[in-house]
């Protein structure tokens, strides 16, 4: 949909935001103009939130569409063990987690509807070459890494929507704008496996191509969607010079290292969880067969949970403060991981999902809180920056989160990578369990709880901290 004329006209009579004759295109927006957000500017804001979760949605399913891909693939067909396996996974998560970096700058550079359009349809690519490798498992390992690795590209959507929808929601609804925009997007995980259950379900664990050729099909949708209904923003400015600057707080570094806790527990045990359950069934005297209908069935279950809890944390930063919801987040997680060991230690299938599940849950808590975190930092420096104007804070302030909010996906998305490299190991030991993987993980939380009370909630007075405790402004 073009800039309606209703939208458009509403949002510049009220304000200083003015609609250029071009299509799709809004040359001034402020999200911080009261009046201008009540008279039209949050229908405009509503809409491309809409359009945006819906293409991260589908770049989410394709990034992660090997961790359905693996239950179709048996040993005996395909020649790939569990270590290969969890390799193979890690593999689009680290290239997603590369092209966080210079998809965060694309949307100032191109637009955000423009962007948004392109990085639906180079979707395409994967989807094809996953589909045309499926049929034909003949293949070297090497090329199904290769191929794997081209579905990184769904990784990316993440950061230049994220940094586009902070663009278009004032600071008092970002928590929840940029969770539930988040949170949607992550859908696309266990949407995906649902899908693998229903073909596994219904034609068996040899028919994978047609989880691509329903892929194929939505993502065309979201392109043509994106193209029809939302809209580029003309005072927008984010580059890699914006992210050196962002770097230069040291809060950045934190946030960056704070995510590898949530978003990269998220996504990690989204793409190992279901190879962690099959080698389970496995191991319990399940066919092939009967371990991918089992996995299956559960797999969704925890990424799909995480995605639902995300907004949630975001709105609970906006109300109780980032830094106290993050800090709670990694002291349950950290209980969970202690659950896991237990789990694995024991051969407890029920306390293996339980442990799991909570970890799910609690990762999307903390990636909405964490993120929450972001803009607040910003928005507090900006207020101390007398030499500038009110308009000229707040666009440093998108600025400067759009920046961090690409920069800690990135991060974020390594520890995805980090997951399925230690469980990896775990399972190549002597042992042959994910025990010591588990006891790695319990550990990490214990470090990001620490982590998160001395930035965030130590004595924040006498360490330049606002007494809310979202605001960090540490150089």
């Amino acid at each position: 949909m073009t800039t309606r004329s209703d939208d458009a006209t509403a949002v510049a009579g009220a304000a200083e935001a003015t609609a250029s004759p071009r299509p799709h295109y809004i040359e001034h927006w402020d999200a911080e103009d009261v009046a201008a957000w009540e008279a039209g500017g949050k229908q405009i804001a509503r809409r491309n939130l809409i359009w945006s979760v819906i293409a991260e949605h589908v770049g989410f399913s394709v990034w992660s569409i090997w961790s359905v891909m693996v239950l179709f693939m048996p040993v005996g067909v395909y020649g790939i063990d569990a270590g290969g396996k969890f390799f193979l996974v890690a593999v689009p998560t680290l290239v997603g987690a590369i092209l966080r970096i210079p998809y965060t700058v694309a949307t100032a550079r191109f637009g955000g509807r423009n962007w948004t359009v392109f990085s639906a349809l180079v979707l395409f690519v994967p989807l094809l070459a996953t589909l045309y490798l499926m049929l034909n498992p003949g293949f070297s390992y090497t090329t199904f890494l290769l191929v794997a690795a081209l579905a990184g590209v769904g990784g990316g959507n993440f950061a230049s929507s994220m940094t586009n929808i902070n663009a278009f929601y004032p600071q008092r609804l970002k928590g929840w704008a940029l969770g539930l925009n988040a949170g949607g997007g992550n859908i696309g995980v266990p949407v995906i496996q649902l899908v693998g259950l229903l073909v596994i379900a219904t034609a068996g664990n040899t028919k994978a191509w047609i989880v691509c050729a329903v892929y194929l099909v939505l993502v065309g949708a979201a392109a043509v969607g994106a193209s029809l209904f939302m809209d580029n923003l003309g005072n927008q400015k984010a580059d890699l010079r914006a992210m050196g600057a962002a770097l230069k707080y040291r809060d950045s570094w934190v946030i960056a290292f704070l995510y590898i806790g949530t978003f990269g527990s998220f996504i990690g045990y989204s793409f190992a969880f279901g190879q962690v359950m099959q080698i389970n069934y496995l191991a319990g005297g399940d066919t092939p067969v009967q371990a991918a209908l089992h996995t299956a069935q559960i797999a969704f279950i925890g990424p799909l949970l995480g995605s639902i809890a995300r907004p949630i944390g975001g709105k609970l930063a906006d109300r109780i403060g980032g830094g106290k919801i993050t800090l709670y987040t990694f002291v349950a997680m950290a209980l969970a991981a202690a659950v896991l060991v237990t789990a694995s230690t024991n051969g407890s299938t029920t306390a293996l999902v339980l442990g799991f599940t909570a970890l799910f849950l609690l990762s999307g808590l903390g990636n909405g809180s964490v993120y929450k975190i972001i803009p607040s930092i910003f928005e507090a420096k900006a207020q101390g920056m007398d030499e500038l104007g009110a308009s000229e804070k707040a666009a440093w302030s998108r600025s400067m989160s759009g920046a961090l909010i690409g920069f800690a996906g990135a991060i974020g998305g390594l520890g995805g990578v980090g997951i399925n490299l230690v469980l990896r190991a775990s399972y190549n030991s002597p042992a042959k369990s994910a025990t010591m993987a588990f006891w790695i993980f319990l550990a990490f939380y214990l470090v990001c709880v620490v982590v998160t009370w001395a930035v965030f909630l130590r004595r924040p007075a006498e360490r330049g901290v606002a007494d809310d405790s979202q605001t960090s402004v540490l150089a």
